[in-house]
């Protein structure tokens, strides 16, 4: 192997800095690099060599004699994008900053990157100051500062600015030009991309009144995505997008449409949900993102007793098995992963749903479609004359409903479905309400649980609670048990969770099991207190006590508990 030249002594110096003890491997992938054309300090950040980029940056500007900046600065009076274009600076990955005694503060990562100084000095009227900084916070700040999707939007939004902005959103892009079609559809895809990487489950796009807001949900929250600036003008051709993605009317702006789309993404599929809403100021856009969890037990985030009782529950040969809560809160994907679970070559599964949001292999899966009179009752029926061993109704919303899906219960079907009550012992007054007779209620209903959903706790950044963060007097009227409270967590908050503290959710389950006991309880209509007392004696483990034991397992908060279950729920 030749001698490293300069360049090369520094890089592999601040890779010894960065955690590199393989010198060899590092000369090798340095020679590669310049062989290939390819960038130095991206070889080895590439290579996974480096396992502190901030120590190796920092190493690098040290030995270079250039400032270090390990978070970018942004001067909020002048955005990254008046002061170089986003297609320069996403291309070259070079970060407008601040003007300092006149100079502007250029934030790179790779200073040895000629293209970038050549193109600053064209570009640039004015005297700059390179700064260094970890390819990680360059990456991150540039996407908060020019907005996903940016670089191919500059010169299509400077042919659409002599436009007055009426003219603009009443244009018709039914009919694209090419380069504004393909510009389009690199946002969508940018818009795509950005949100699987942010692991979201919900993409909303918003129109303003003098802006179009983008909004992902991350762990059941709503974080806004920054925009390029003047993106409200390609409103229209953004949604045109797509609908023709989903094959829905483009023409039809007035009224609401549904609609599903399928993206592969990194050699993964995603199935996309799709729901327009008109608005007055244009459409609103909301994208479900579908089938990325894995439908397992374990991602459920069950204790080894709760996952014993549902293994239990899903053995049984015939009965009803109610999954409760409200909206969001995770029914839909329990039960897939129940029926996951139970998916054989030896159990025949069915399932009617409205929407299917999830597609499994080796399940038959109905979709209502009201229009043509597919409703619940009706598909329902239709499944019991198939032979089923089990079956998945979406919702009981009727009486209609519920009452086939209790004679298939009593038939020797194992049923699964879902009602809207805010806890277990709830679905039998649900129930009741819905004209069910007790009796059949108390021969049919085998179990009842209630969900929520919590966040879990960013295992790189978790951290224990302070002595002072919670006083006992507090932790006794929210029914903590305080001979725990030494092993309480809080969320600190990191650059892998985006200072949020919490990386993915887990449920908290409450199951009530219909006993004996219970059942003659139901047939004699005892009120709700009573059956809530006689499942607690029994055994059932209310959701807020189940939410202390997430707490002092380490996984969630106090807050995350508090935030979904109540008071009356401990008793």
């Amino acid at each position: 192997m030749s001698h490293p030249r300069p360049i090369e002594k520094i890089l592999l110096l601040a890779a010894r800095h960065g955690g590199c003890a393989e010198n060899e491997t590092a000369a090798r992938t340095l020679a590669e690099a310049g062989a290939a054309g390819m960038g130095w300090v991206d070889a080895l950040l590439d290579s996974d060599l480096i396992t502190n980029e901030e120590a190796f940056s920092r190493s690098l500007a040290t030995q270079l004699g250039i400032d270090f900046m390990p978070v970018p600065e942004i001067d909020p009076e002048s955005p990254a994008h008046m002061r170089l274009p986003a297609r320069l600076a996403l291309r070259h990955r070079v970060l407008p900053g601040r003007v300092q005694d006149g100079r502007l503060r250029l934030l790179a990562y790779d200073p040895f990157d000629l293209e970038s100084r050549q193109m600053a000095g064209q570009t640039l009227d004015q005297n700059v100051t390179w700064v260094l900084s970890t390819r990680t916070a360059i990456l991150e700040a540039l996407r908060s500062g020019y907005g996903v999707g940016a670089s191919r939007f500059d010169e299509l939004i400077e042919g659409k600015m002599d436009q007055t902005e009426h003219d603009a959103l009443r244009q018709e892009v039914t009919v694209l030009e090419d380069n504004e079609e393909a510009t389009v559809m690199s946002f969508v895809n940018q818009i795509f991309s950005e949100a699987i990487r942010e692991r979201a489950t919900d993409i909303h796009l918003e129109p303003l009144e003098n802006d179009l807001r983008i909004r992902y949900r991350v762990d059941g929250s709503l974080q806004e995505v920054a925009v390029p600036p003047n993106v409200r003008l390609l409103q229209n051709s953004l949604v045109s997008r797509l609908k023709i993605m989903a094959h829905l009317d483009i023409a039809e702006r007035r009224l609401p449409q549904d609609g599903r789309l399928n993206l592969e993404l990194g050699g993964q599929r995603y199935d996309v949900r799709i729901a327009t809403i008109p608005s007055v100021n244009g459409e609103s856009v909301s994208l479900r993102l579908l089938g990325r969890e894995r439908l397992e037990l374990a991602t459920i985030g069950m204790d080894d007793a709760l996952e014993s009782r549902i293994r239990a529950l899903l053995a049984l040969p015939n009965g009803i098995i109610l999954v409760t809560g409200p909206t969001g809160c995770g029914k839909s994907s329990t039960l897939y992963t129940f029926l996951r679970e139970l998916n054989t070559r030896e159990r025949r599964i069915v399932t009617i749903e409205d929407p299917v949001e999830n597609k499994l292999d080796g399940v038959v899966q109905i979709a209502v479609k009201p229009e043509i009179n597919l409703t619940f009752a009706a598909g329902l029926r239709s499944i019991l004359r198939g032979d089923p061993n089990v079956i998945m109704v979406g919702e009981m919303r009727d009486l209609e409903t519920t009452e086939i899906a209790i004679r298939g219960a009593l038939t020797g079907h194992l049923v699964f479905s879902t009602l809207h009550t805010n806890d277990a012992v709830g679905g039998i007054s649900r129930l009741l309400d819905m004209g069910i007779e007790p009796f059949l209620i108390a021969s049919s209903v085998r179990a009842l649980l209630a969900q929520r959903l919590v966040r879990r706790l960013c295992p790189l950044c978790v951290q224990p609670a302070g002595d002072g963060q919670f006083h006992d007097h507090y932790l006794q009227s929210i029914g903590f048990p305080l001979q725990h409270r030494e092993a309480i967590q809080t969320a600190h908050g990191c650059r892998e969770c985006r200072g949020t503290g919490y990386r993915g959710r887990m449920a908290l389950i409450e199951v009530c099991t219909i006993t004996p006991d219970m059942q003659e309880l139901i047939t004699d209509r005892a009120p709700m207190s009573v059956l809530k007392t006689k499942a607690l004696a029994e055994g059932m483990v209310p959701m807020r006590d189940y939410g202390w034991r997430k707490v002092i397992s380490g996984e969630t908060t106090i807050e995350e508990v508090i935030a979904v279950t109540t008071a009356d729920q401990n008793h």
